[in-house]
């Protein structure tokens, strides 16, 4: 009954080792567009407000940060650029900072887009909330917690399906959140046109004012903390380049029209509405988002204050800007568990991140998104104000390690015929501009909650160094059991082996990567059964993760590793003269392949048993236990239902 409510959630599984899946499943620039680039476009829904009002009084410095949006937003997306080309398959910051940097500095990296993909999901959903109770009276804004926690579960009962449902059911919403605001842009600017050929004076002038009053340096400290709390506004640049494996082919191509669609409807809508603050006159309404107030006057002058027409029209518009932020949020569920699908492959985080589902995607990682996300919202009661500053603090910590890490790339290129000044100066100003935000966030927002995501990290950092602890002391000692055979394959062979014979007994090893623990289990039944077991059968599922569905490349690899594998154990069986066979299957849940195959076997050899090892701790804890997946375990379970016989031998490390 749970499984088939479970499938009909989450739908049907998919073939894994299809092509046509994998095709289905990229994304063309359009689409990624809407799925990656919508982060950075809904944050002008809260990232300019929170610009706009640390100005306080000073307005007339919005100029500058309008300007200063736009730009930086193109010099940080043009040197992203060079992260899509050097890295086609993915991994955005993370991979950059592990590979250009280091290990360390990349999981500091990956634990700061951890944090901040959750931040993505928490502050999209609680932004896109707001812009619906910006519609309704004050008194209702003790309901805003539960329509958030609704929808958060909601998102992730769409990403359990797979990644094109939640895009292609957000398409047309993404479409009118961008045709409505541009249209309102650019007609709130018009039709204060006349105040256009003064602006730029009167800004210089109170500038020049306001420097003489308390100084130029309280001037600049004032516009870059300003500055800085709009920073949220360019999260989407990484979300595009850490998932550039989902995109079409050539994937280069595609991920560079998708940032230069992302960056160009970015500054423009950033930009564009901080000018409109600044043009309107608008302050903060309680209950309402900046953007309801002004998008409220310039309807209210286009249609009449108060008329039919007005209402209706500000409705379209919040109920878009909420569904956007709503697209933003998806991006959380995309990008995190890939992010945390990439630490695991690098030990950082639990293998069980790695896994993917039969939809294809890394269902653990989802969850994980959502419940973090959900504890966060609790935590801060949803205030959008509060989670900016934990949010702009990590993003730009992976924007500063990226563009270092390329800085140092392009640095040590110097000299060499791939060397390109062009890209070392690009990468440069763009860490300049990054450090810069970074520096000033955490100076200015320490005592106002930026110290909590600052622990957050720290303690994400923390445990990722701890998983990476354990995992390398558990492959050093399989290591020594694997040096133990690692020339058991090369004795003389026999000059005839017996064919295999199904009637006779049969034992069956389900092995898996480490030739050692296969080794160990045969030894082990041949020595507790001497000479019983007349037939040797080795079986191996080829698992289908997040880093072997990258590509067909991947796939093959990963193919061949397995069938070499089983190779081996024939090879070892056949030079003593014991008739031995072997077969492979491949998915996403090993269990439940090998169990399958298991049942196959089953009718071919009536009188085989099934043997698998363990690994066994001498210090057996919760942390080894969740490290570690109990794949013999869930088979053993499931083939004693069905009455076939398995046995699990221990293997102490």
């Amino acid at each position: 009954m749970i499984r088939r409510l479970y499938r009909a959630i989450v739908g049907a599984p998919k073939d894994p080792l299809s092509r046509d899946t994998r095709q289905h499943m990229a994304l063309a620039a359009f689409l990624a567009w809407v799925g990656l680039g919508a982060d950075g476009l809904s944050s002008a829904n809260y990232g300019p407000e929170e610009a706009f009002l640390a100005l306080g009084h000073h307005t007339h410095l919005a100029l500058y940060i309008a300007l200063m949006t736009a730009l930086t937003v193109f010099v940080i997306s043009l040197a992203y650029n060079q992260v899509i080309r050097l890295f086609p398959s993915g991994g955005g910051g993370y991979k950059v900072a592990s590979t250009l940097l280091g290990p360390h500095a990349g999981l500091v990296s990956g634990s700061a887009l951890m944090v901040d993909y959750v931040l993505t999901i928490a502050i999209s959903v609680a932004s896109g909330v707001d812009a619906l109770f910006s519609l309704l009276p004050v008194t209702w804004q003790g309901a805003k917690l539960g329509v958030e926690i609704a929808t958060i579960l909601g998102l992730m009962v769409l990403n359990l399906r797979g990644m094109k449902e939640p895009l292609r059911l957000l398409v047309p919403i993404f479409l009118g959140f961008v045709g409505t605001h541009l249209l309102l842009i650019l007609g709130g600017i018009l039709a204060h046109a006349e105040q256009l050929p003064g602006l730029l004076p009167a800004t210089f002038s109170e500038t020049s004012s306001l420097t003489g009053e308390i100084g130029w340096v309280a001037v600049a400290s004032l516009l870059l903390r300003a500055y800085s709390l709009g920073a949220g506004t360019y999260t989407g640049i990484e979300a595009v380049s850490n998932n550039v494996h989902i995109l079409r082919e050539p994937r280069v191509r595609t991920g560079q029209w998708t940032m230069a669609l992302m960056a160009t409807s970015l500054a423009v809508t950033a930009a564009g509405l901080i000018s409109l603050y600044l043009l309107w006159n608008v302050g903060h309404v309680p209950g309402e988002t900046l953007n309801a107030t002004t998008f409220k006057a310039i309807l209210g002058e286009t249609f009449g204050d108060g008329s039919l027409a007005q209402s209706v029209a500000l409705l379209i518009v919040m109920v878009l800007a909420a569904g956007l932020l709503f697209v933003a949020a998806n991006t959380g569920f995309l990008g995190g568990p890939s992010v945390l699908a990439n630490m695991a492959a690098d030990r950082w985080a639990p293998h069980a991140f790695a896994y993917l589902s039969v939809r294809l995607v890394t269902q653990n990682g989802i969850f994980l998104m959502g419940i973090a996300a959900l504890t966060l919202l609790v935590i801060t009661g949803g205030k959008v104000s509060l989670l900016v500053v934990l949010y702009s603090i990590n993003v730009f910590l992976t924007f500063t390690l990226c563009l270092a890490g390329l800085v140092r790339h392009w640095w040590r290129q110097l000299g060499t015929r791939d060397a390109s000044i062009g890209s070392l100066l690009q990468a440069g100003l763009a860490l300049i501009v990054a450090g810069s935000i970074l520096v000033v966030t955490l100076f200015e927002k320490f005592f106002e909650g930026g110290w909590l995501t600052v622990i957050i990290t720290s303690l994400v950092i923390v445990l990722g160094l701890a998983i990476r602890r354990h995992y390398d002391q558990t492959a050093v000692e399989i290591a020594k059991i694997d040096a133990l055979f690692a020339t058991t394959t090369r004795s003389a062979p026999v000059e005839s082996v017996p064919a295999v014979d199904p009637a006779l007994p049969t034992a069956i090893f389900m092995v898996g990567r480490s030739f050692g623990a296969g080794m160990h289990t045969l030894l082990a039944v041949r020595r507790m059964f001497p000479g019983h077991f007349r037939n040797f059968v080795f079986i191996s599922v080829g698992e289908v993760d997040s880093e072997s569905f990258r590509g067909s490349e991947q796939l093959a690899r990963m193919t061949a590793d397995v069938e070499a594998s089983l190779g081996e154990f024939e090879r070892y069986c056949q030079r003593r003269g014991l008739p031995a066979a072997s077969k492979a299957a491949y998915g996403t849940d090993a269990a439940h392949e090998l169990a399958r195959l298991a049942e196959k076997l089953m009718e071919t050899y009536p009188h085989a048993v099934f043997f698998a090892s363990k690994l066994i701790f001498g210090r057996d804890s919760l942390f080894s236990r969740l490290l570690h997946n109990h794949t013999a375990l869930a088979v053993q379970r499931r083939l004693h239902l069905k009455g076939i016989p398995m046995v699990i031998l221990p293997m102490k490390v």
